[in-house]
């Protein structure tokens, strides 16, 4: 198992588990106590753990994976969703994405779509994720529009007042959501309310709103709300979704795509 693989594990294992002890990481990853003892001190010394006597603890009380060592979570869904998400949008149109792991496997989805391959422009593009620009803008046939704002480590993501200046000035026929949470009481919602402001003009943006979510997001509440379910169009989600979840969506006027 590689370094980065390793550091992936850890961190997920310590989100799920809230803290970790040496040996029985070390059981879980069939690896040497002595290394998980190096990886700890090298994660710690990134601010990305805390450092206990024989072990180690989630980073701060609201603690979030930063998106590169999210990548492998619920992988073969996000790659299902972005598919279904990628077949909405037609030849054309502008779409908005926000940051994420499976609105990155959409843009990821859109570059490859024969019938978008040629056009002046095939499609334009608006994100506030650094790292979704990065992958299109070698896409010559597509127009690239990144927002202003401070980059926010953890998503990549672009955030802050100076994005406001160029989202006031355009249309969008669609906006795609990556969300933390997602339920027909509490809306779409993110961890970082400066994220979700940003993701809430996106969708005041666009014609049609689309949330882009495998099922684990699904009847989960988080910290900032970036819109009411109501004024989501389409929620796009794996077949793992329970059909009681689905069934509230789909009564609170929600087109639900299940893949």
């Amino acid at each position: 198992m590689s370094r980065d693989a390793r550091w992936k594990s850890l961190l997920e294992l310590l989100v799920e588990r809230g803290r970790l002890d040496v040996e029985e990481a070390a059981a879980e990853l069939a690896v040497s106590a002595a290394t998980i003892r190096r990886d700890f001190d090298q994660l710690a010394e990134q601010q990305m753990l805390v450092r206990t006597r024989g072990g180690a603890v989630v980073h701060g009380v609201s603690y979030e994976l930063p998106l590169r060592y999210k990548t492998a979570r619920h992988a073969s869904e996000k790659e299902r969703i972005a598919k279904a998400v990628a077949a909405l949008v037609a030849p054309g149109e502008a779409v908005g994405l926000t940051g994420g792991t499976t609105t990155t496997e959409v843009a990821r989805a859109l570059a490859v779509r024969g019938d978008l391959a040629t056009g002046s422009p095939a499609l334009t593009v608006v994100t506030n994720a650094l790292n979704i620009a990065n992958e299109l803008a070698v896409r010559p046939q597509f127009k690239i529009v990144v927002t202003g704002g401070v980059a926010r480590p953890q998503s990549y993501e672009l955030i802050g007042p100076l994005a406001d200046g160029v989202l006031g000035q355009i249309t969008l026929d669609m906006a795609v959501l990556g969300v933390v949470a997602f339920d027909v009481a509490h809306g779409a919602a993110a961890n970082d309310e400066a994220e979700a402001a940003i993701n809430r003009l996106l969708c005041e943006r666009a014609g049609r709103v689309v949330v882009a979510a495998d099922s684990s997001k699904l009847g989960r509440r988080a910290f900032a709300r970036i819109c009411a379910a109501d004024a989501v169009d389409t929620l796009v989600t794996d077949t793992a979704a329970g059909a009681d979840t689905v069934r509230r969506f789909t009564e609170a006027g929600i087109e639900v795509v299940t893949v």
